[in-house]
């Protein structure tokens, strides 16, 4: 929603926001949600910070005129469609990905006690 806001704040039309809604969203199809200990602290926050360079890029490539070859409509299915399919571990369980790494699972013992 960054990008789409970025494109209107800077003039762009409406099918430049449609564009840059589905540059931004195409790059994160299929990403998990992990959270270390059940928190959004790690990794969630971070992916946020680095997440909004990547709608700010989308907005640029938008407004200089790069087209998304599937429309945001067809892809915001489609990551409603991914999202169904992930396994319930990589969605906010905290029980896959980096949750359930060595590491992740020691720091979530740590936070708990």
């Amino acid at each position: 929603m960054g990008s789409a806001a970025l494109v209107t704040i800077r003039g762009g039309s409406p099918d430049e926001v449609c564009h840059a809604v589905a540059l931004t969203f195409k790059s994160v199809l299929g990403l998990v949600c992990d959270p270390v200990g059940g928190l959004v602290e790690s990794p969630c926050i971070k992916r946020n910070g680095l997440l909004v360079s990547l709608g700010t890029l989308a907005a640029d490539f938008a407004l200089a005129g790069m087209k998304s070859l599937i429309p945001a409509d067809e892809v915001i299915d489609a990551m409603g469609q991914v999202g169904r399919a992930l396994p319930e571990t990589l969605r906010e369980t905290g029980l896959g990905g980096l949750a359930a790494s060595p590491t992740g699972r020691e720091l979530a013992r740590k936070l708990l006690d």
